[in-house]
């Protein structure tokens, strides 16, 4: 099989845009900070209180850190490392990614295998951020068996991880970006800092209100138009936002676009009819893989996933234009294109 070349392929995008900031300083000159190197993708920090240098230094360094232990780029990290020993030896890992791992197979369990770890294996073989790859049946089912977390074998004692099939590949680009985010908050919360706004790659916490007390206005971006094109408008007040889309990373082969968002159980990009969708949480670990998840669900087992979790609202955009929330969001959500039809979610559809 060869390989294909990358036509279309974009980089990971920001899907929520913060938008009419102006005058919204009036205690502090906004302080800025923004990095390339880690999570793959790019992060930016902007504190609009005062904040010393040392604050922002520590949440750099605690996401550089994350980034360290987390990272499949990295052959020395501890998912690697776990990788490396799929079919030998468990590994023991730092409680920072021992706890990711745990919340992500408790999703995993939630959504019934929607998101999953161990996708690692299908992932590295589309490789669709780095050379595009479309895959036969037959390779597809050769890997299919090794992503099952099921079979992953978590020992609290000592921390330890242990993938028993050679071959398995744990992967937790779905939902690390969340959990550094949330640690970020964190840090800037200890810190005194009452209004900010955390941007990792397209994951935005944003920590109270503006400092004029309205709310952030966060666009919600449209997935059929260019970057930065937003069809509704969100007012968030000390909530994080995570998106998934099939605009994010994709290419194009004979005319059908093939994006990132794999689905488990068949191998190949999800089909749900779904274009975007936007979790709304306090907690940005959780959002991250429940974007993730719903996408791959869709909008009525997308929608029972997310009303296990009190405080978590849901947007579905579908491929016929159509904007589905969840069912105490809307006098939050202002709809700003007139080709999207919207509709509030009441049941089975």
């Amino acid at each position: 099989m060869k390989r294909i070349k990358p036509t279309g392929i974009v980089l990971p995008i920001i899907f929520f845009v913060a938008v009419y900031l102006t005058g919204c300083t009036q205690n502090a000159a906004p302080t800025s900070r923004t990095s390339l190197d880690w999570l793959g993708t790019t992060i930016t920090i902007t504190v609009y209180d005062r904040v010393n240098s040392n604050t922002m230094d520590a949440v750099f360094s605690r996401i550089e850190d994350i980034h360290t232990k987390m990272s499949l780029q990295l052959p020395t990290s501890e998912i690697s490392r776990i990788n490396a020993a799929a079919g030998d030896s468990p590994v023991s890992v730092s409680p920072d990614t021992y706890y990711v791992i745990q919340r992500a197979m408790e999703i995993a369990e939630a959504s019934q295998g929607a998101f999953d770890p161990t996708i690692g294996p299908l992932v590295s073989l589309w490789d669709i951020t780095g050379t595009p790859y479309l895959p036969t049946q037959a390779e597809l089912d050769e890997l299919i068996p090794l992503v099952n977390y099921r079979l992953v074998e978590l020992s609290p004692e000592n921390r330890s991880v242990y993938l028993p099939l050679q071959g398995m590949k744990l992967d937790l680009g779905a939902i690390a970006k969340g959990y550094a985010a949330d640690e970020s908050a964190s840090i800037l919360r200890d810190a005194g800092v009452e209004h900010a706004i955390l941007d990792l790659g397209g994951n935005i916490v944003v920590m109270g209100n503006k400092p004029d007390d309205s709310p952030w206005r966060v666009g919600i971006q449209n997935p059929f138009s260019p970057r930065g094109s937003h069809l509704a408008i969100y007012a968030a007040k000390n909530q994080t936002l995570v998106s998934s889309g099939m605009y994010e990373r994709f290419f194009i082969q004979d005319g059908i676009r093939y994006h990132h968002i794999l689905d488990p159980s068949t191998g190949f990009p999800a089909e749900a009819g779904i274009a975007g969708v936007t979790i709304i949480s306090d907690s940005s670990i959780l959002a991250d893989a429940l974007s993730t998840a719903s996408f791959v669900l869709g909008v009525e087992k997308g929608m029972n996933l997310i009303s296990r979790y009190p405080g978590v609202e849901a947007i579905f955009i579908t491929y016929g234009q159509e904007i589905i929330t969840s069912k105490s969001m809307n006098n939050q959500l202002n709809y700003t294109d007139e080709d999207f039809s919207n509709t509030t979610y009441s049941g089975t559809r």
